[in-house]
């Protein structure tokens, strides 16, 4: 017995000591493995997430086709870190602060305003004093603007009325985008010697400080007339740039997609290809040419048919797109090359790329004035944003800073927020088809029922206050139930913003060659986002409302 113990021992301690030296060695060559991915894997989209995430997010993508729910739509601007917004040098101006106040009040001091109290009997609009109770009344009142700058007061309706106009912007809208507002005010005297507001209208209220409008004009044949257009936002310049002389043509570097199956897909499709050509655009020096008429999904129309000939302006803002990209409108594009090859014996360059397969990596190199990239293979072979996949991910960051949504319908989204004096809070309901969906929804229809939304909201929102509801829900009276509770603003509560008498009708119909143009789907989800994102407080269907997954059942 003692020989065999012996000679059983040290075989079973050799066997754990194999054991344990195996493990170790895999632990050795895991730890290996990771530090290696981790030093050189290198994100593809720095702006938000990682690009699985990207795409998860604006696409939801199933076998090479996307499936998204159109009830949120968010472009660039809703993607700048809150920290850090765009501002573009042409555009930046100093907010109106408390510091700039102190200073005001200063310069008032120094003028000797103060030394008699009898001339504030009568309000005197274009005193100092005027513009800073007002200064100071919006820098108490509405927390959620910031304040750029004022245009000096004029008389208002009576005797101690003033109307004062200024440009601003909202704290959450990350662009540098400005805006206008104008209201009246009503002036007491205050302590020391100044004035103090103690009534200001709402919203475009003070109508004698409003931008001068053209008047009624005579016509031709005399006699009557007949009144103007609005005035254009001037802020707006969403002119096509033109190449110029010929030689400028030839001594550019162009990035020209055509064709592909990307025409009439959901505009998230759209966004995610278009910016994948902008980027490779971007990552190839060139400039990218590009297609101002898109087609209109039938998700978005009210006829369920796709509606082609829509103008890109209508939806997104062509000018940020042309200050952060270099763009050429394709029309203007191809009229230049035309015109090159009719006049000189030596043809412009061209690299013609017949397959998504080719990378940017291997065009960075090419010295062709044109890189042609024709998308003529079959569905989803000729998707654009098949160029952006695989490794190439690595190397093409989709700018999504380019692309933000219209200033004219940022407009639309101001006036509806400003009439609500800032001060409301916002519902997000989603209905529609999903709601009709048991199977993939079953308690959708439930707890976005009338009854349902009552009970939620009572304990997140205050009885009385503004409550704007974001939906896809056709019936406008599906929510009166609700107005018992709260003051209920819905976006066709707003129809003459972009009604024939509208700023937003005179301005599109003109990029539109005098025809009108319709307040589409697409338009109403992007107003009604972004007026949700600036709710102080936001309630969402699939979060708040109902334990149904966005995306079905199974998909939380």
């Amino acid at each position: 017995m003692k020989d065999s113990d012996f000679t059983t021992e040290p075989l079973g301690q050799n066997l754990i000591k194999l054991i344990g030296n195996l493990c170790f060695s895999v632990f050795v060559f895991s730890v290996l493995i990771f530090t290696v991915i981790a030093i050189t894997y290198q994100p593809p989209d720095p702006w938000l997430e990682s690009a699985p995430a990207l795409t998860k997010l604006f696409t939801q993508s199933e076998n090479a086709t996307f499936k998204n729910d159109n009830s949120i739509l968010k472009t660039g601007e809703d993607l700048i870190a809150a920290a850090a917004p765009a501002v573009s040098p042409a555009a930046a101006v100093n907010p109106i602060t408390e510091t700039v106040i102190e200073k005001s009040e200063e310069k008032i001091t120094k003028m000797n305003l103060t030394s008699d109290c009898e001339d504030l009997k009568v309000v005197n609009c274009s005193d100092p004093r005027v513009l800073l109770a007002v200064e100071k009344f919006n820098l108490r009142v509405f927390k959620s603007i910031v304040f750029l700058d004022y245009r000096t007061p004029v008389n208002g309706s009576k005797p101690d009325e003033c109307d004062v106009a200024w440009r601003f912007r909202n704290k959450k809208e990350k662009s540098w985008r400005k805006y206008r507002d104008f209201r009246r005010f009503r002036f007491s005297n205050g302590e020391n010697c100044t004035y103090k507001v103690v009534h200001a209208s709402g919203w475009h209220s003070g109508i004698n400080a409003r931008r001068p409008r053209n008047r009624l004009t005579p016509t031709r044949s005399g006699g009557t007339a007949k009144l103007s257009p609005p005035v254009r936002d001037e802020e707006i310049n969403d002119t096509i740039p033109s190449l110029g002389s010929d030689m400028a043509f030839r001594k550019g570097k162009y990035l020209y997609y055509s064709g592909g199956g990307d025409y009439c897909k959901g505009m998230n499709h759209y966004s995610w290809s278009f910016l994948c050509g902008l980027g490779e655009a971007m990552y190839l020096n060139r400039t990218f040419v590009m297609d101002l008429s898109i087609c209109l999904s039938a998700t978005y129309n009210p006829s369920n048919k796709d509606e082609e000939g829509k103008d890109f302006r209508f939806y997104f803002d062509f000018e940020h797109l042309k200050e952060v990209a270099s763009v050429v409108e394709v029309d203007e594009f191809l009229k230049d090359w035309k015109k090159w090859d009719q006049i000189h014996k030596r043809k412009v360059p061209v690299k013609k790329v017949s397959t998504y397969k080719v990378t940017p990596m291997q065009l960075k190199k090419d010295k062709s004035t044109i890189i042609w990239r024709q998308f003529d293979a079959p569905e989803p072979e000729n998707y654009w944003y098949r160029v952006c996949e695989g490794q190439t991910a690595k190397y093409i960051q989709r700018p999504w800073r380019a692309l933000w949504k219209s200033k004219r319908l940022m407009n639309i989204v101001t006036e509806i927020s400003g009439r609500m004096d800032w001060d409301f809070d916002a519902v997000h309901v989603v209905r529609g088809e999903k709601a009709k969906n048991k199977e993939l929804w079953p308690h959708l229809d439930s707890d976005t029922s009338p009854d349902a939304l009552i009970a939620k909201l009572q304990g997140m929102i205050q009885p009385s206050r503004n409550l704007y509801i974001a939906t896809n829900e056709p019936f406008y009276n599906y929510f009166d139930k609700l107005r018992s509770q709260y003051k209920v603003h819905l976006l066709d509560d707003y129809k003459e913003l972009w009604s024939n008498t509208s700023e937003w009708y005179n301005e599109t119909m003109l990029l539109n060659n005098g025809k009108p143009v319709e307040f589409d789907g697409y338009m109403r989800v992007a107003v009604d986002t972004e007026v949700l994102y600036r709710a102080k407080t936001r309630v969402e269907t699939f979060y708040n409302l109902t334990k149904d997954c966005k995306n079905g059942i199974n998909t939380c």
